[in-house]
């Protein structure tokens, strides 16, 4: 038997459960959300995310969700190019970038950086855990690290163009029969009654991000925004830019990612733990600009920052949780239950499918609860 299903927010995390339960027809998904696809806000992490499989897990769970979402969001790179996935490699960030080496994927890491950036240390650990889901994953020997970096490991990874791909997953979600309103949802209970069938939900799945730390009947004080800055330029670099920290401060990053089908190129970037200032700052901008381009100078033609082709400047806010995120079910009320997909930091894509898998599975759980309750009558 099927369930009516509320899924409160449309960033990648709601997205994403909503279709793997839209997948079972029997299923009634409404996606409830302030903002949807299209929207570029603040308060709207995913729109403004890399977005790239750069693996961050370091908790035995979060590894699997990653390893989960790899093999899917790969899946989808090679079968499905309407989605706006594409395959880049990555490469270090050194003065030497332009000299040959771009064309490979390389994560360098620098034991000073581990201490002193704010950046997540996951993609940049001594030994990765993630060395066994990549199948081309190679440690580097010293001699092919870059300058002034102390290790660096390679690996071809997934890009995803949030304009494409976001949108593609409502199309999705559309075909399978769900449905999508726009409302603003200042209590969790409020959801119970937004489905677009009419009836009460029995189901509601919590996605909402950082909306969670206000939000009516959840108010979790565990989340905290992580800002992120990015430049979007018109360039398109040949592979990824990524190192595990920078000279410029503890709270700037420096990475590079091209998106499919013209979609430009990301320059980040910055990790400023509880700043939600919404607007971008010049000064910011041009550090992420002039670091981008001293690691490729192709980029901007040898002509330096003036020959950045620049699209926008944009502002996100990392939806993080204290302790992690938080995937489990939660009983509302007699009718209805809660299953909770939010605090995923700066891993939301790469995570996006194996969370959406265990809600399903937390959903069988309270299903055979149910069940077992009704037997004890």
């Amino acid at each position: 038997m099927g369930e009516t299903v509320v899924v409160i927010g449309a960033g990648v995390s709601g997205l994403t459960t909503a279709l793997l339960l839209s997948r079972d027809r029997a299923n009634d998904v409404t996606v409830v959300a302030k903002h949807m696809p299209g929207d570029y806000d603040i308060e709207y992490a995913s729109p403004f995310a890399g977005a790239a499989v750069m693996p961050m897990g370091t908790t035995e769970e979060e590894r699997h969700w990653e390893a989960a979402s790899w093999a899917e969001l790969k899946r989808i790179c090679e079968e499905v190019p309407e989605a706006g996935l594409c395959f880049q490699s990555n490469t270090p960030h050194s003065t030497r970038l332009h000299d040959g080496q771009l064309g490979r994927c390389r994560f360098p890491r620098r034991i000073k950086d581990q201490a002193l950036s704010t950046t997540p240390k996951g993609p940049f650990a001594p030994e990765p855990w993630f060395a066994t889901i990549f199948e081309d994953f190679r440690e580097l020997p010293a001699a092919e690290v870059p300058r002034g970096y102390d290790s660096a490991c390679e690996f071809t990874s997934v890009c995803i163009n949030t304009a494409i791909y976001l949108p593609w997953l409502v199309g999705q979600l559309v075909k399978n029969g769900a449905q999508l309103k726009r409302a603003v949802v200042r209590d969790i209970r409020e959801a119970k009654h937004l489905s677009h069938t009419g009836r009460t939900a029995s189901l509601i799945v919590n996605a909402s991000g950082l909306g969670a730390l206000k939000m009516g009947g959840v108010r979790d004080a565990s989340m905290y925004p992580a800002r992120g800055q990015v430049v979007v330029v018109r360039s398109e670099v040949d592979s990824m830019v990524l190192a595990s920290g920078t000279d410029d401060g503890p709270s700037d990053a420096v990475y590079a990612m091209k998106r499919a089908a013209g979609g430009g190129t990301i320059l980040g970037g910055t990790f400023e733990v509880d700043n939600w200032e919404s607007q971008p700052d010049p000064s910011t901008a041009l550090r992420i600009m002039s670091r981008i381009v001293e690691a490729n100078p192709a980029i901007a033609d040898g002509k330096g920052v003036a020959g950045l082709s620049v699209v926008r400047h944009c502002v996100g806010l990392r939806p993080y949780r204290k302790g992690g995120a938080r995937v489990e079910e939660e009983k509302l009320d007699d009718e209805t239950w809660v299953v909770h997909n939010y605090g995923h930091g700066g891993w939301g894509y790469q995570g996006s499918y194996g969370c959406a898998k265990s809600v399903v599975d937390l959903i069988a759980k309270v299903q055979e609860k149910r069940r077992s309750s009704r037997a004890k009558l």
